[in-house]
């Protein structure tokens, strides 16, 4: 005789799993590894390496050892940290940074509030902006692509965001920056300087579209963030295109693809309904540009993305989905 087992909701069953979605992740990302390496060469290589490998490490480590929990290292999340941290990082910072933000993402960002799934804010994230307010000499001296063979001793510069933001606080027009940095088609191709993430801008987007065909994510996060720096560097740049660049510069320079596309759709830190994730991505996407056109940075999604990680549990709380079966009254 079968046994009927009851069981409360939900009542859903998927192919999917933790290490499916991971690694469907990594596989949107090696476009852009391939297209950053073959800007960077070497340099590329060692930071990447190194991140990866250390974010496994350092989970395994802190769960078997510290935490004493069953490990789970190799479920793709830790690399999934480690690379995005790497995608965030100069191709020249030295192999002990890199080590020092991967610990930081892992340990603090990660395993502290339990592990994945129990962290409020994005690991790698976390991790760049503990070595950028630690260590901002470092983690704003980019090297120059093309130098492939080159890591440390990597002749670098300023990226197009750092020269903007700079010069016009020194009363430079932008159409006279403009004239100095690269054209939209090179930025698009990434041939600029930055990190892994700021120079791939063509790549990351076939990482979207090959994220959006398998589902992993849905498109309202990262329309949402583009869409909105796009309306409000827009307006910017026709009530004064003097002195504010215009929206196709913010899309393409910064980290803001990256961030839009693969670090502001993480599962964890972001709103679990579609409405909460629309509210959430223009958040984002005001933040970001509050903080590039008015802050003292000239990058701002990172911590545009962290801040409204923090607005997350209020806006799962108050923007709810409809319930299965629920009728409204009258």
């Amino acid at each position: 005789m079968s046994i009927l087992t009851v069981s409360p909701s939900p009542h859903i069953q998927t192919t999917e799993s933790v290490p499916k979605l991971m690694y469907g992740v990594i596989i949107a990302l090696i476009p852009a590894f391939l297209l950053s390496t073959l800007y960077f060469g070497l340099g590329m290589l060692v930071i990447t390496l190194t991140a990866v490998v250390s974010s496994v490490i350092f989970e395994y480590l802190i769960q078997k050892y510290i935490l004493k929990v069953p490990t789970n290292h190799l479920d793709g999340s830790a690399a999934l940290t480690g690379l995005l941290l790497a995608f965030c990082l100069p191709a020249n910072l030295p192999i002990g940074l890199v080590l020092l933000g991967s610990l930081f993402a892992i340990g603090v960002g990660k395993m502290t509030f339990g592990g994945l799934g129990n962290n409020p804010f994005n690991p790698a994230l976390l991790g760049r902006v503990f070595l950028f307010i630690s260590f901002p000499v470092a983690m704003t001296n980019y090297p120059k692509p093309g130098q492939w063979m080159k890591y440390l001793d990597a002749e670098s510069g300023a990226t197009p965001l750092s020269l903007l933001s700079e010069k016009t606080a020194n009363g430079v027009s932008v159409p006279e920056i403009m004239s100095e940095l690269p054209g939209y088609m090179d930025m698009f191709l990434g041939k600029m300087l930055g990190s892994a993430g700021e120079v791939a801008a063509i790549a990351l987007l076939l990482g979207l579209v090959y994220m959006l065909w398998r589902k992993i994510i849905t498109w309202h996060i990262p329309v949402s963030i583009l869409l909105t720096v796009a309306v409000f560097t827009g307006a910017l740049f026709l009530g004064n295109g003097e002195k504010f660049a215009d929206p196709l510069f913010h899309l393409l320079t910064g980290g803001l693809l990256l961030g839009a596309i693969f670090m502001a759709t993480d599962y964890v830190t972001s709103p679990m309904s579609k409405k909460g994730m629309l509210i959430y991505g223009v958040g984002i996407g005001v933040l970001t540009v509050l903080i590039r056109v008015f802050g003292a940075y000239p990058e701002g999604v990172q911590f545009a993305i962290l801040l409204m990680n923090g607005f997350t549990p209020l806006i799962n709380k108050y923007v709810k989905p409809k319930r299965f079966g629920e009728v409204k009254n009258g």
